[in-house]
Formats: structure tokens, C-alpha cells, sequence
């Protein structure tokens, strides 16, 4: 059973952009010239997309996955919570005002957002799902933990109903009117893979801790294209090579 206890976060929050050496914006996307192929090329800040040999999402598959001792991921988020949803013309996000933490290897990683792909940016065994969900931490040191959550096709979530109904249509930010229920956005059962990654999104870095729940929630066909139709294109970057790594499960 779950247990629930009641500056940087610009470069967290996927905000499209970087400020290049003579201090003009560079836009990055996911289609055309600015799209995943490309982003390396675009800013220097964004070289480790190109060159990176750890870089997320993967393909979590039997032939790079290890057995391991995992610790269960310690949970402290509220049940519920409040803040900010906001379109940024990449994702949906909410920022929460609360502090929700999670403990790794000892060390509390503050959740700064969540935010979606559509559709899943890891993929499992090669397999897809409709939407995939990132709950973004750091801690106090600067070290990054993300916690991914997968949506299979099934019944409708009420959760994500009613983020999507608040989500705004065009890029903005506005204030949740409702509460978000946590423990609904995760499985019961949290087991999960483990890989030492990268961010998504532009700048890429490197030395991310990424916890991935092995087992999937449900979302409407309908919900999936309802994101779709706010964002206006699939926001998944494509699956990277493992290299040398090993997913520990």
C-alpha cells in the first residue's frame, strides 16, 4: 500500500529555449528543423544531445535489464495537492506549491513539476503506450530523479480528465482550481527499473536517476487525443541507444 505524508526550476520546467552566446533565444521542438535530430545542432548548451552516450528515453527490453536488490522508492508526497498548470508549448505541466520529496540512496529529491509525453518517450519490450508521465526531483546538491509512469489504453482516468479540462488550449500558465490527487497518478505496486540517463528535452544532461514504474495505469484513447489536440503534435523524443548501460530491475 502507498504511503503518502502531507532558480533552477526554469531549466526543469522544459521551457523551449536557451540563451546562446550573444544572448538571443534558441527554439527547439519536435518537428522540422528544430526537432529531436537536430537539437544538438542548434545550441551549444545542447552538444550533450548530440554526443551523449547516456541520453533517455530507452527501450527497457530483456537483453539490457539486470536483476538487482532495489530499495522501494520512499515516498512523501502529499495525498493531495495544489499549484500551477501550465502549457508551454511542449508539454502540460504542473508545478505543485507543496513540498512533495521522494528519498534514493538516502538522499531527498524535492519534486519540482510533472509533466506528459504522448506518446510514451520509453517504450517497453519495443511497445509504446499512449501517454507518459514525469515526475521531475532534485535534490539539494543539484542531482536530478525522475520517476516515470506509463498510461496504457483502458478506461478513462479521472485524473487526467481533470488536468485536461484546466490545461490551458495555448501556452500559459493559470492556477489549478482543483486539488490533485497524488496517490491517483501513481500504480499500487511501485516496482520499477532503474538506469542512470539523461533529460528528454534540451540540454539533455547527463547523470539523471531514472526510476521507471514497470507497471502501467489506464487512459482513454479519447484523453490521449485530447493532449494531442492542445499540444498539436506528439512531444516524445525517440528512443536512444543503451551503450554500455544496464537497467536494473
Amino acid at each position: 500500500m502507498k504511503k503518502f505524508i502531507g532558480g533552477l526550476v526554469g531549466s526543469l520546467m522544459i521551457g523551449g529555449v536557451a540563451l546562446a552566446g550573444g544572448g538571443h533565444v534558441v527554439k527547439w521542438g519536435y518537428v522540422g528543423k528544430i526537432g529531436p535530430a537536430h537539437w544538438g545542432d542548434l545550441a551549444h548548451e545542447y552538444f550533450m544531445c548530440k554526443v551523449g552516450k547516456n541520453q533517455s528515453p530507452v527501450d527497457i527490453n530483456s537483453s539490457v535489464t539486470i536483476e538487482a536488490q532495489l530499495e522501494p522508492i520512499n515516498f512523501h508526497y502529499r495525498d493531495q495537492i495544489s499549484g500551477e498548470i501550465v502549457n508551454n508549448g511542449h508539454t502540460i505541466m504542473v508545478v505543485p506549491k507543496e513540498d512533495n520529496y521522494i528519498v534514493v540512496d538516502g538522499k531527498k529529491f524535492h519534486l519540482k513539476q510533472f509533466h506528459f509525453h504522448s506518446p510514451s518517450e520509453h517504450t517497453v519490450e519495443g511497445k509504446y503506450y499512449l501517454l507518459e508521465l514525469h515526475f521531475v526531483h532534485q535534490a539539494d546538491d543539484g542531482q536530478l530523479a525522475v520517476i516515470g509512469v506509463v498510461f496504457d489504453r483502458g478506461a478513462e482516468h479521472p485524473e487526467i480528465a481533470k488536468l485536461w479540462k484546466e490545461a490551458p488550449e495555448h501556452e500559459g500558465k493559470k492556477e489549478l482550481k482543483s486539488l490533485v490527487n497524488m496517490q491517483a497518478l501513481l500504480p499500487e505496486n511501485l516496482d520499477y527499473y532503474r538506469y542512470s540517463g539523461s533529460l528528454t528535452t534540451p540540454p539533455c544532461s547527463e547523470g539523471v536517476i531514472w526510476l521507471f514504474l514497470k507497471n502501467p495505469l489506464q487512459i482513454s484513447e479519447a484523453q490521449a487525443e485530447k493532449f494531442k489536440k492542445i499540444m498539436g503534435f506528439e512531444n516524445n523524443r525517440p528512443v536512444q541507444p543503451v551503450n554500455a548501460r544496464k537497467i536494473l530491475k
